[in-house]
């Protein structure tokens, strides 16, 4: 049996949908413009991971002439939002204190980050915090 497919986003599909998400609409020949500054990605290589891309439900598309063109489906937002959940989930247990212990644990943290950070926890609901920490 094969593997379950995945619906987090590779990178190469993140980058495709970063193009979706600043563009909009876009077809595959407009995606393949866009990379071309960066390692520029081949036409049916980008086509084929539209196309994944839509079975994973990240993006849509409607025809208009010969052309498909494709629109994202998902918030950028909701997007990390899921990814953070997954890794969430993964990694730490469902665990969110867990995740914030070792990203408050990471040396890379700046004093203006840690700031924002307390500020956060501090206007955070008691409701909230009592039922998702841990």
């Amino acid at each position: 049996m094969p593997p379950k497919p995945s619906n987090t986003l590779t990178q190469a599909e993140l980058r495709l949908m970063r193009v979706m998400w600043t563009r909009g609409e876009s077809s595959v020949a407009d995606l393949v413009a866009a990379c071309a500054g960066e390692t520029p990605l081949a036409y049916t290589s980008v086509l084929t991971t539209v196309r994944i891309l839509e079975q994973k439900g990240y993006v849509t598309h409607r025809q208009e002439g010969r052309a498909f063109l494709y629109s994202p489906s998902v918030a950028e937002h909701e997007a990390s939002r899921s990814e953070v959940k997954n890794v969430l989930q993964r990694f730490f247990g469902n665990s969110r204190e867990r995740l914030l212990l070792s990203l408050l644990g990471d040396e890379e943290i700046t004093a203006e980050e840690l700031r924002r950070l307390k500020e956060a926890i501090a206007l955070a609901p008691d409701e909230a915090t009592s039922t998702e920490v841990g």
